[in-house]
């Protein structure tokens, strides 16, 4: 198994959880982004740097994705295709997107972007508390716990 994150995206105290997490574990953990994203040295930290484009990340992350790795993303579509693959795809909220989920997620955002679209102010999400932040961390844990167990 490898992490993949999409990493443009994602916060960097999820990022510093995930390198902490990657060297406990020594799971490969691979961050994918069209810019620099700074990492640790550690054999088990990787970044991959793709071209700039609407969803090169997300596609390259999908191309090389195996069934049961773990994808940390906060974008839904790129979840479904995660799941649809066989992986595991994790928020960094902490919700991670099933095949019983997922759908439910996709059509909340569909919807979500008709009524932006339409010019109804729906907000954004609310900034990552230290609850989210702690909540990441334990189902993170729970998570590589069940695989490392399975090893």
């Amino acid at each position: 198994m490898k992490i993949w994150v999409d990493a443009d995206a994602c916060p960097v105290v999820i990022k510093e959880i995930l390198f902490r997490a990657a060297e406990r574990t020594r799971i490969e953990l691979l961050l994918v982004a069209n810019r620099s994203v700074r990492i640790p040295s550690s054999p088990f930290i990787q970044f991959i740097r793709v071209p700039a484009g609407l969803d090169v990340a997300d596609n390259e992350i999908v191309k090389r994705l195996s069934a049961g790795d773990l994808v940390i993303t906060s974008d839904i579509p790129l979840a479904a295709e995660v799941v649809e693959k066989g992986g595991h795809a994790l928020n960094p909220r902490g919700e991670l997107y099933t095949e019983e989920n997922i759908q439910d997620r996709l059509s909340m955002r569909d919807f979500m972007d008709t009524l932006r679209a339409s010019g109804v102010d729906t907000g954004g999400p609310s900034a990552l508390s230290r609850s989210d932040r702690n909540y990441f961390a334990n189902q993170l844990d729970k998570f590589l716990t069940g695989y490392t167990g399975n090893r």
